[in-house]
């Protein structure tokens, strides 16, 4: 007896491959197809779907977060040009006002200086016409001291009110 279940399980063979078996072995297939398709369906898939919404959903809000900060970006882009061309105008502004109040300033002082000048100048032209009288006065003094003496020298005698008069009708021309 010993050598029937040898030859029961070898003449079987391998029990999937055994016709006898086989609407047994698709129904507990179908029966495990259906199982883990109600559990994917219903656990595993929607879970998934679930991380893959999130990330979508992180993906749109980080997308959008980052169109927002490119707008701010520009904006603070814009603004920082702004602000720069206001401070370069007022930096104009600042050096033609600057330069106006130098001019004014210079010009003042130049006619400060130029009235200086003009005072200095009057005093100097002052001077010289005194030096110029006071040399005219000693010429004539000495013209007429000189006309006596060559005419006493040459033997003649003049007063001192023809003397004065012939030399100052000389000094005139």
């Amino acid at each position: 007896m010993a050598s029937e279940p040898q030859a029961t399980e070898s003449a079987s063979g391998l029990p999937q491959l055994d016709f006898s078996t086989f609407g047994n072995q698709i129904f507990w297939l179908l029966v495990a197809l259906v199982v883990i398709y109600f559990i994917l369906s219903r656990v595993a898939l929607p879970r998934i779907a679930a991380v893959l919404a999130e990330r979508q959903g992180t993906i749109t809000n980080d997308l959008a977060a980052a169109e927002d900060l490119k707008v701010k970006a520009v904006e603070a882009e814009e603004a920082y040009k702004k602000a720069l061309a206001d401070a370069r105008t007022e930096a104009q502004k600042i050096v033609a006002e600057t330069k106006a109040a130098i001019k004014a300033d210079l010009d003042k002082a130049n006619e400060k200086a130029d009235q200086e000048i003009k005072a200095r100048t009057a005093e100097g032209e002052k001077a010289l016409a005194e030096i110029r009288d006071g040399a005219l006065e000693a010429v004539r003094d000495v013209a007429k001291d000189v006309t006596a003496e060559l005419v006493s020298a040459m033997g003649g005698k003049a007063d001192g009110r023809s003397v004065s008069a012939a030399v100052t009708a000389r000094m005139k021309g």
